[in-house]
């Protein structure tokens, strides 16, 4: 009887053995593969909108700057400030803080002047 339950043991242990070594493998193979253009794709649209909201950030700082009818988008570093401001220095005003952003290869500004009010 004794000797029954050894043999269970021993081949249960077997089985486990087995499943890690097998999941050691597979997992060296993953780190191995590059990363699908679905990850790529994912990966750069999480940069677009970080740097979107370090732009936003900065904008939202400087004194001087009306950021509440401001659009922010980036693509690939190039950042494109859209929407209204009361006054055209800060048109100037939101370009040049959003060229200081690190990360940022280039600023469209599409900012249009609307007086408050209207």
């Amino acid at each position: 009887m004794k000797a029954i339950q050894a043999i269970k043991m021993a081949a249960g242990a077997l089985v486990v053995l087995a499943s890690i070594n097998a999941y050691a493998q597979a997992s060296d193979a993953d780190m191995t593969a590059q990363p699908s253009a679905k990850q790529t794709a994912k990966a750069a649209k999480s940069a677009d909108r970080a740097l979107a909201r370090k732009v936003r950030g900065a904008l939202a700082k400087a004194k001087d700057l009306s950021v509440a009818n401001i659009t922010v988008r980036a693509r690939s570093g190039a950042v494109t400030l859209q929407g209204s401001v009361p006054e055209q220095p800060q048109v100037d005003k939101a370009t040049e803080v959003a060229q200081g952003v690190a990360g940022v290869t280039s600023v469209k500004n599409a900012l249009t002047i609307r007086p408050v009010g209207q």
